[in-house]
């Protein structure tokens, strides 16, 4: 899953896709890389980030999503939170919802099943506006597992299918660096037979992880080791790298 921000403040390259012209161009250029999913995202998550408005964030998706969803022939995902941007990313024709809050939002699990909207259900202690300012404790791992359970139970009775649904354990939100080593490194384990998505790309615990790589070295070898540990999906920045680094261990 190759990622594009078209915000001014993600923590890695806000700003430099804003423009829908340039996203589009990165958009393409993922998908020659070896991009199964192209990922749209028109907020920041980043520690520090401010919540923006359903109105702003769609100003910010829906040309880059007019630009995109004829041209490419891989789905198109999009990282939102919010039923009413899910809902116009629906009408643009994209194919996932990637909700960081879990379908926590009235109305998504819902909105998904009217449209056929495949949906990726993320692990979060917070709420949004609010992404990073818990810690998980003792038994976190049993916690993330038994929250994606309970989501996904969610999902399915609103109807959505179950080959519809994908998890993500939430790398990077509510965790500390060590705990988000183990979640890295026991990606089967919050499976429960959905597919897995493992996000860890360019996120700060991957000096913790692999010390002496650069950040860029360091993703794709944690995109490396997700999929050794049983991860189906690799959220990524630098698609070329990491299809690379995923070709050396076929």
């Amino acid at each position: 899953m190759g990622i594009l921000n078209v915000t001014p403040d993600s923590f890695s390259d806000g700003g430099v896709w804003s423009d829908p012209r340039a996203a589009a161009r990165h958009a393409f250029e993922m998908e020659d890389q070896g991009a199964g999913i192209i990922d749209v995202g028109a907020e920041s998550t980043r520690p520090g980030s401010s919540p923006v408005s359903a109105e702003a964030e769609i100003s910010r998706l829906a040309p880059v999503l007019r630009e995109i969803v004829p041209s490419l022939s891989v789905p198109v995902s999009v990282d939102t939170m919010k039923t009413a941007v899910a809902r116009k990313a629906a009408d643009l024709g994209a194919d996932i919802i990637n909700d960081v809050n879990g379908l926590r939002d009235a109305g998504m699990p819902e909105l998904c099943a009217q449209t056929g909207m495949c949906a990726i259900i993320m692990h979060n202690p917070c709420g949004p506006g609010d992404q990073h300012s818990v810690l998980m404790g003792d038994g976190y791992m049993e916690e993330i597992r038994r929250f994606l359970r309970e989501r996904a139970a969610a999902a399915s009775e609103a109807g959505i299918p179950r080959q519809k649904i994908a998890l993500d354990p939430g790398i990077g939100f509510g965790k500390t660096p060590e705990q988000n080593l183990m979640i890295l490194r026991n990606s089967r384990y919050f499976s429960g037979g959905y597919p897995v998505l493992m996000a860890s790309s360019r996120k700060r615990f991957l000096s913790l992880a692999y010390p002496g790589m650069d950040r860029e070295e360091a993703s794709a070898e944690a995109a490396w080791e997700s999929v050794r540990w049983g991860a189906d999906m690799v959220r990524v920045h630098d698609v070329a790298r990491t299809a690379a680094r995923l070709r050396q261990n076929r």
